[in-house]
């Protein structure tokens, strides 16, 4: 666990970690949900440098569950251009061309 976490993150890790174990997921996928819970809480919360996360969300869920960032994250990895200035809408179209 990072330095830089709290005893209540430390907590809230193993909450998360055991809950998604008691699930089935492989210990190490268990790790890696519990560590991006927390850290996604502590963007949320401020406590972090970076304010937004550098992800593209949840691939099984649909484009439009997904927040701009993560839809902004996405279109730079399909290289899509002019996606700095689109909308939501405009962007779930892009990508969904540049996929199909």
């Amino acid at each position: 666990m990072p330095k830089a976490w709290t005893k209540k993150d430390e907590r809230m890790y193993e909450h998360i970690r055991k809950s998604a174990k008691d699930d089935g997921k492989a210990p190490e996928r268990a790790r890696e949900i519990a560590a991006r819970t927390v850290n996604k809480q502590r963007r949320m919360e401020g406590r972090t440098p970076n304010k937004q996360s550098s992800g593209i969300g949840n691939p099984h869920s649909r484009l439009e569950d997904r927040t701009v960032v993560e839809l902004r994250n996405r279109a730079r990895e399909l290289d899509i251009d002019g996606r700095s200035k689109m909308r939501k809408a405009e962007l779930v179209q892009a990508i969904r061309s540049n996929n199909g």
